[in-house]
C-alpha cells in the first residue's frame, strides 16, 4: 500500500508528526512518499505533482489550506484524503494528532468511512471560447483588482439574470467552502454533507444583497458590467486575470473530494469549539 504525506513545511509541529507518520508507515512496509520539498525534511521518497496523487491514501499535517491543496490533487484520481489538524479553524481537516494512529488502522483496516465533498467547476469563457477550467472544494471569486473601484455583476442563475451587485466581488461556493472565505463575506454556514451552490456578494455598496443558497445542479454565470481590472480566483489556488467581456461560469463539478471521516459528528462539533458557540458558563442559563 502507498500512503503519500503533503506537510506544512513552516508548522514545526506538523513536521514532527510528519516524521513519526512516515516512520510508524515505513516500520509496516508501507511505500511512502511526498512532493519534493516534502520529501528532503522526511526522509520519504519524492514524488513530482503528475504521480502524488496515485496513491492509497493521502494525509496531511496541516490546516484546512494543506487540505485544500491535495484535494486539487487527489479530486481526479479519487484518492481519499486524511487530514491531521495543526492549524487555526480547522473545518476540514478531519483528525486532531493524538487519533492519527487511531484513524490510520481505521483505515488500513478497512473500517474507516469516506465521505464525499462536491467540488464545483469554474469557466473562464473568452470570445465564447473556454480558456481556462478550474475544480474548487470552497469556492471561486470573481473580485475587483487592490488598483480598481468598486465593480458592478451581472449574476444570471440558469439563464436568468438574478442581480447586478456593485460590490468589491462575487463568491460562489460549496457547502463546505461555507466556512471558508464564504462565512467571511457573511454567507450562511451549511452542512458539508449537502450538495448546493451558494452565492455572496463580497463587500456589496447595497443592503438588497442577501447570501443565496441554490440547488447542486444550477448553473451560475457572472460578468463585469463596469470597466475595471478583476481576477478569478478558485480556492485560494489559481488567479487568473479577467478581460473586458469575460464570462464565469460555475456548475456542480464531476470531481470530488474523497475525505477519511472519524466522526460522522464532526462537523457539529467544530462549529461549537471553533465559533466559540459553547462558551458561555451553565450558571448564566436562565
Amino acid at each position: 500500500m502507498r500512503v503519500n504525506l503533503i506537510v506544512n513545511l513552516y508548522r514545526p509541529d506538523a513536521i514532527r508528526a510528519a516524521k513519526a507518520t512516515a516512520e510508524w508507515l515505513l516500520a509496516r512496509e508501507f511505500i511512502v512518499g511526498s512532493d519534493r520539498e516534502g520529501a528532503a525534511t522526511l526522509g520519504v521518497e519524492p514524488q513530482g505533482p503528475d504521480t502524488l496523487a496515485s496513491a492509497d491514501l493521502m494525509i496531511t499535517f496541516g490546516g484546512d489550506g494543506t487540505l485544500i491543496r491535495a484535494a486539487h490533487m487527489c479530486a481526479a484520481t479519487g484518492t481519499p484524503v486524511l487530514g491531521v489538524y495543526y492549524g487555526r479553524f480547522g473545518f476540514v481537516t478531519q483528525v486532531k494528532p493524538e487519533e492519527t494512529g487511531a484513524a490510520l488502522s481505521q483505515f488500513v483496516d478497512g473500517q474507516a468511512k469516506i465521505v464525499d465533498r462536491m467540488m464545483i467547476q469554474t469557466e473562464l469563457v473568452r470570445e465564447d471560447r473556454i480558456v481556462a477550467t478550474l475544480h474548487s472544494l470552497n469556492e471561486s471569486a470573481v473580485q475587483r483588482s487592490a488598483t480598481t473601484r468598486m465593480l458592478t455583476f451581472d449574476t444570471r442563475v440558469n439563464g436568468r439574470q438574478l442581480s447586478r451587485y456593485p460590490a468589491d466581488g462575487v463568491m460562489v461556493s460549496t457547502p463546505t467552502g461555507s466556512t471558508a472565505y464564504s462565512l467571511s463575506a457573511g454567507g450562511p454556514v451549511v452542512d458539508p454533507s449537502m450538495e448546493a451552490i451558494l452565492i455572496t456578494a463580497i463587500m456589496p455598496h447595497t443592503l438588497s444583497a442577501r447570501p443565496l443558497v441554490l440547488a447542486p445542479d444550477a448553473l451560475v454565470e457572472i460578468r463585469i458590467e463596469t470597466r475595471g481590472d478583476a481576477v478569478l480566483s478558485c480556492d485560494g489556488q489559481s488567479r487568473l486575470h479577467l478581460l473586458s467581456g469575460d464570462m464565469v461560469r460555475v456548475t456542480r463539478s464531476p470531481r470530488k473530494t474523497r475525505l477519511v471521516c472519524i466522526d460522522e459528528n464532526d462537523f457539529l462539533d467544530k462549529l461549537s469549539e471553533r465559533l466559540q458557540w459553547s462558551q458561555g458558563r451553565k450558571e448564566d442559563e436562565p
